[in-house]
């Protein structure tokens, strides 16, 4: 729907041509490809990863973070939030968020709740400066005035908002939890 609806606002601004639906779809075939790579590549790691017992190794290392299920759920924070800076969604959720899951299944941990804070860290880190993800994407369709320390500063005020969400839902589990319990999933 969304290329369609992309297509219609090229054709009625007068700005179709041949050669830019060649550009686009080139484009598209190349992000496309990388996503499939990335997601086939993530597959074989965790193929080859639990094969060779990484996941009790994980489960073993996280032993040694203090504050047990608590101190495990902050780090695993603290971490996502970083690679956030440096990684997008895919790789994290792919490659990354799997390698902790199951010390938190052996802990009995809501994944809907987990999850929720997943999300939430990951969104908060792709708008923090200076390596924010959505903020180049920002800039990249910013009016020529807007300065990236603009942007920087505008984000500010969403970061701040994020942050409390997530340490709300941290002390709430029930902010993410009651939906699915109300339709009983």
């Amino acid at each position: 729907m969304g290329a369609i609806g992309s297509l219609l606002i090229v054709i009625l601004a007068g700005k179709f041509s041949f050669r830019l639906l060649d550009e686009v779809a080139r484009a598209t075939l190349l992000i496309s490809a990388m996503v499939f790579f990335i997601l086939i590549c993530a597959q074989a790691f965790g193929l080859a990863f639990r094969g060779l017992g990484g996941e009790q190794l994980v489960v073993r290392m996280f032993e040694w973070v203090p504050g047990g299920v608590t101190g495990g759920i902050v780090f695993l924070m603290a971490l996502l939030f970083v690679l956030g800076f440096f990684l997008e969604w895919i790789e994290i959720t792919y490659v990354a968020v799997p390698l902790f899951l199951p010390f938190f299944i052996q802990n009995n941990v809501d994944l809907v709740w987990l999850g929720t804070m997943i999300c939430l860290n990951l969104q908060t880190s792709f708008l923090t400066p200076p390596f924010g993800w959505a903020l180049f994407f920002l800039k990249g369709v910013a009016p020529k005035g807007v300065t990236t320390l603009d942007i920087y500063r505008g984000v500010v005020p969403f970061i701040g908002l994020q942050v409390l969400a997530l340490v709300l839902l941290f002390f709430v589990p029930d902010l993410a939890t009651w939906l699915p319990r109300a339709i009983g999933w």
